[in-house]
């Protein structure tokens, strides 16, 4: 067959990649100034009020200032830096790169524009519902539905741009940066999908259809693996192509590339259950968070290693070139971030670790060191290419580079700092040995100077990106915006993509690799010495599979090369690597955690009015300081567990029908697992008898009234705003579908029922002598019934239903109605009341 090759000139879409770097440091230097603001706020709570008021000119006042709450701006900081920010670069290199390893345009550039345009539209939609506390109470995935079917949307719009791209290239070979976009592509839109799978009550809410420990488990699924295959794999990508073009040097390793690339995509996925450990969730899936976790130190630490050694004779430029100095920062964080995860998995580790301070610098060591970095790095480097001239000033860059590092190094040495303090003092006992030594909020006034240190260490790395800012504008002021355009070999279909699917999925490696993934799957799961020898076994076959290797080496490796030039079984590949490891995790858990199944505390069903207050508790994102879970570990037992209750931690069946689950990941406020709740076991009521309905009255309208020190902010708007008790039919139904045991009850049964308890809430209040200063003329009757319309109402009814359980036995009963008088007042009962008592009370 003849196939003689002809040439053709090609125009690259350099336009996209102008659109998306722009668009990536102005809402990068947005997200960062939102995240100095909020670290302001955790050292003074005057931040969260009247000072944001002073300095918007009262553009924000009154019920305005709940919009720029920690609760309400945290999510849109975190969503701002990963989807904006770290999305746009990414975006931006995946279009600059892509083009020129497939030496091909991008297949449409309508589709280019509708993903650029959509992206940020996205982005202004989140800008807008975050601070107005419309949330699905998840971290990293708090955009409501409407917004998350378009993310999907534009997300495949992306995909079909780039696979048509790679489907015309005209390289026969799919470099290895190409392969980490396409486990970013694969796996991003398998996790999203998956964890928002949720049934809306209105156009701007909605509940998640997994709860509880499952719902904990997919977040942490979603969670983690959105740092691993959208912070992590592109970035890699990134650098696997533009660390080789700024050093003019080839890759250091091809092998240890497709090692890096294998054992990271197969790995990652497996560890986040190490976001749950020291809690009931089963010990084999904590051990098996663990475990994964503490692999992913090779191929990390590969992948870095790789990079720093493609700069081996070229070490000269780290001193001249910032493009280089900014690359090898980033690399150098990502091999610290990837040594500091591994670590706080253990855990022994985390039970230090976990919801403190330390976390929070190990998250942004990689946002800021890695990411952002990285970030820069590209930047500097397309700009006078982007331009066709030379990058503004060379020295405001190196200053950036400088500033940025301070910065940076400032804020992670705070925050462990403050998260191994914290974790110390919580956990030390008193000279009695019976008590603990110091109240939460002791350790929170400790840890001041390190609240202030991150605050500044956070500004000056903004203000390094604003110097960005200005060094790319005023390269792009300084020359013309210019898509290249070379001249290139047409390849034939024929010479592409010819491998057979059988060819693909039927071979030695994929066979060894799946028997030994069946093998350990059965350690875990037989029962004692017959998981021995699963572990043998899989043992046996490594080493079998060590040997066929170097005697069909040649084999093995043609396998692979074949396989990269076929892009479709390679991309099969990866999205089974990924699949497997979710699978495993999350569908035991569907199948076993069930009302039905639970023995020990089962959760009491919330009434109407709690649901209510449960849902404005997400809206103002409570879950963003407090959390609901106790671990098993005798500190936390002893602080946030109940009075003469042995082992009164967290148990699973706690939270079966809470969606989403909340059991937090950061601790600025107590834990709430047990603020309030009654405990029914045989026919005697029992409940913790913590505080009043007149002290979280007074606690939401001033914090500092009831806790000295407390920094969190006021809520006078849950005062002037009211319940939507219109609404709770409509999300019970919901409920109702996706598990939880509500009984049939008409709409006017549920009103009535949240009206009725609203009132005798209300009662309790006027009855304990509140006042309310904004309302001075009401009292007696008339404030009575206004405060049953408010939402601070509704939510001391769920926080006074926090912790509430019943023993149950495997096969159950029937559970209670919400309805039942015994659900709700049980805050107004003393310890130990027989439960026949109670309707006469």
């Amino acid at each position: 067959m003849n196939l003689t090759k002809t040439n053709t000139t090609i125009t690259y879409d350099d336009t996209a990649v102008r659109q998306f770097m722009i668009a990536s440091i102005i809402w990068g230097i947005v997200g960062m100034l939102v995240g100095v603001i909020i670290a302001t706020q955790l050292s003074w709570w005057q931040m969260n009020g009247k000072f944001l008021e002073t300095i918007t000119f009262g553009l924000f006042q009154g019920e305005g200032l709940s919009y720029l709450t920690f609760g309400r701006l945290r999510p849109l900081h975190t969503n701002a830096v990963i989807f904006a920010f770290v999305g746009n670069m990414m975006f931006a290199g995946v279009y600059y790169s892509t083009q020129r390893l497939c030496k091909a345009r991008m297949a449409s550039d309508k589709l280019s524009r509708l993903h650029f345009w959509g992206w940020q539209t996205i982005i202004v939609a989140a800008a807008i519902t975050l601070p107005a506390g419309l949330t699905r109470g998840k971290e990293y995935a708090e955009l409501i539905w409407p917004i998350n079917i378009a993310v999907a949307l534009i997300w495949v719009v992306f995909a079909i741009n780039f696979f048509l791209t790679i489907a015309k290239r005209n390289e026969p070979s799919l470099y290895v940066a190409l392969w980490f976009y396409i486990a970013t592509i694969i796996t991003i839109a398998m996790l999203y999908i998956v964890n928002h799978l949720s049934i809306p009550t209105s156009w701007i809410h909605s509940y998640p259809i997994f709860g509880g420990l499952q719902d904990g488990l997919v977040q942490w699924w979603y969670g983690h693996n959105a740092v691993a295959f959208f912070l992590t794999t592109p970035i890699l990508g990134i650098m696997y192509y533009f660390l080789p073009k700024a050093a003019n040097r080839p890759v250091y390793s091809y092998r240890l590339s497709i090692i890096h690339f294998w054992s990271l995509v197969f790995i990652y996925i497996w560890a986040g259950p190490h976001h749950l450990l020291n809690t009931d969730l089963p010990r084999w899936l904590q051990m098996l968070g663990m475990l994964f976790s503490l692999m992913l130190w090779a191929p990390s630490w590969g992948g870095m290693l790789n990079g720093l050694l493609t700069l081996r004779g070229a070490w000269a430029k780290l001193r001249t070139d910032p493009v280089i100095k900014f690359f090898v920062a980033g690399i150098t964080f990502y091999g610290m971030s990837t040594f500091e995860g591994p670590l706080l998995s253990i855990r022994a580790v985390n039970a230090i670790s976990h919801y403190t301070d330390w976390t929070i610098g190990h998250v942004h060591s990689g946002a800021l060191g890695w990411n952002g970095f990285m970030a820069a790095g590209l930047f500097y480097w397309l700009a006078p290419r982007l331009w066709k001239t030379k990058l503004w000033s060379t020295a405001l860059a190196n200053m950036h580079f400088w500033i940025g590092l301070v910065g940076i190094l400032i804020y992670v040495a705070a925050m462990w700092t403050a998260g191994i303090s914290q974790a110390l003092m919580l956990n030390e006992l008193a000279p009695s040995g019976t008590t603990l030594k110091y109240e939460f909020i002791d350790t929170l006034k400790s840890i001041h100077v390190e609240y202030f240190l991150r605050s500044f260490g956070g500004l000056l790395y903004l203000i390094g990106f604003i110097l960005c800012g200005v060094n790319v504008l005023m390269t792009a002021r300084s020359g013309v915006a210019t898509n290249d355009s070379v001249e290139v070999a047409v390849v034939p279909r024929e010479k592409k993509d010819t491998m057979r699917w059988g060819e693909s999925l039927v071979n030695d490696p994929l066979a060894y690799i799946f028997l030994g993934i069946i093998l350990v799957c059965l350690w875990f799961f037989l029962p004692a010495h017959a998981n021995l020898g699963a572990l043998a076994a899989a043992v046996l076959l490594a080493i079998k599979a060590v040997r066929s290797f170097q005697t069909k080496k040649e084999h093995w490796v043609n396998w692979h090369e074949r396989l990269v030039d076929n892009y479709l079984p390679f991309t099969l590949l990866v999205f089974v690597s990924v699949a497997i490891g979710g699978a495993l995790q999350i569908i035991p858990s569907l199948v076993v955690n069930r009302d039905k199944n639970i023995e020990g505390r089962l959760q009491e069903l919330y009434t109407p009015l709690e649901l209510a207050g449960r849902d404005i508790y997400v809206s103002e994102g409570c879950y963003n300081c407090h959390s609901q879970a106790i671990r098993t570990l005798k500190p936390d037992v002893m602080r946030y567990g109940r009075n003469g209750i042995a082992d009164d931690y967290s148990h699973l069946g706690e939270s079966l029908y809470d969606h989403p689950y909340q059991w937090g990941s950061k601790r600025t406020g107590p834990d709430l697992a047990r603020e309030g709740g009654a405990i029914v076991k045989d026919t005697k009521l029992m409940r913790s008898g913590r505080r009043d309905n007149v002290w979280h009255f007074n606690h939401f309208l001033n914090p500092r009234e009831t806790s000295k020190g407390s920094n969190m902010p006021n809520y006078p708007w849950l005062f002037e705003s009211k319940t939507d008790f219109k609404a709770l039919p409509k999300k019970i139904a919901v409920q109702q579908k996706i598990g939880v045991p509500w009984p049939a009850m008409s709409k006017d049964e549920i009103e009535q029922s949240a009206r009725e308890q609203a009132m005798e809430i209300a009662d309790s209040l006027v009855k304990g002598g509140v006042y309310l200063a904004a309302k001075p003329d009401l009292s007696g009757d008339a404030l009575r019934n206004y405060l049953s319309e408010q939402q601070v109402v509704a939510l001391i009814a769920y926080m006074q239903k926090l912790g509430a359980y019943r023993e149950v036995k495997p096969e159950g009963g029937k559970q209670p109605s919400p309805l039942d008088p015994d659900s709700y007042r049980a805050a107004a009962m003393p310890i130990d009341t027989p439960a026949a008592q109670i309707k006469a009370h």
